[in-house]
């Protein structure tokens, strides 16, 4: 049997490079997809992965992804990672443009890959037992925030179609998982989110201790992609100790209370 081989999309950054890394480690072959071909350029020097340069949001470029991957070999998982957030607007001063571009790059840009990737996915579940499609949402699909409408609109939107696909693959060897991390310290995320103020998205991790890392999600999608073949992970959310719900996060160092 080949080697399992998985499509990586997010991967010039974030949980996306931190899944191509941990699958790489672990003797997958994986391509990583992002837009920037000089991250992927580094990646791929330092993993061994293959790449390719694409925007998801661009249908005619989603088409040639998938068939240069077809043309390259058999795809076992699909690992949709590429996503993201714009600004913090409340709901009545929102950017329609920010809305419009998250709704774009987190749910039409998953439906642009299921559709153009399923057919790759049969193939290789039905030559080797199983194959597998998972998706990065967020915390932000289950619980709204002031602030957070666009994005939580968008993520749960995408959680949706991935529920939504679970059943309609219903009876096919095809797994589908949902992996929801809360706060991830990552390089970009709140850096995007928040138009390139460094200062103000690195106060949104003061004094947490121990927010998440790209790495322990991409540990999650590892773990998930390697379970036996008839475990699905329907839904994982992983939260740091110090974040008990979406809104409730402490600051500081975290300690036991005293029982005197």
């Amino acid at each position: 049997m080949v080697n399992r081989r998985a499509v990586v999309t997010g991967a010039s950054s974030g949980i996306g490079a931190a899944t191509v890394r941990e699958l790489r480690r672990r003797g997958w072959d994986v391509v990583g997809v992002a837009r920037r071909e000089e991250r992927l350029t580094a990646l791929v020097a330092e993993t061994g992965a293959s790449a390719i340069a694409c925007d998801l949001t661009d249908s005619a470029a989603v088409d040639a992804l998938v068939a240069e991957v077809d043309a390259t070999g058999p795809v076992h998982a699909l690992v949709q990672v590429a996503g993201g957030a714009r600004g913090t607007d409340r709901v009545e001063d929102a950017s329609i443009e920010d809305w419009q571009w998250m709704f774009d790059a987190n749910v039409l840009s998953t439906q642009r890959l299921v559709a153009g990737l399923l057919p790759l996915l049969r193939r290789a579940a039905e030559a080797d037992g199983h194959a597998d499609a998972v998706f990065v949402t967020s915390t932000a699909a289950q619980a709204a925030y002031a602030g957070g409408g666009g994005y939580n609109a968008a993520k749960a939107a995408e959680a949706m179609v991935v529920r939504a696909l679970r059943q309609e693959l219903n009876g096919e060897p095809i797994r589908v998982v949902e992996v929801a991390p809360g706060m991830v310290h990552t390089e970009e995320f709140t850096l995007n989110r928040l138009g390139g103020d460094a200062v103000a998205a690195e106060a949104v991790y003061a004094g947490i201790d121990s927010p998440l890392r790209a790495e322990d999600v991409a540990d999650v999608i590892a773990y998930a992609l390697e379970a036996p073949g008839h475990v699905n992970l329907d839904l994982v959310t992983l939260r740091p100790v110090a974040q008990s719900a979406q809104h409730l996060l402490a600051r500081g160092p975290l300690r036991v209370r005293s029982v005197d």
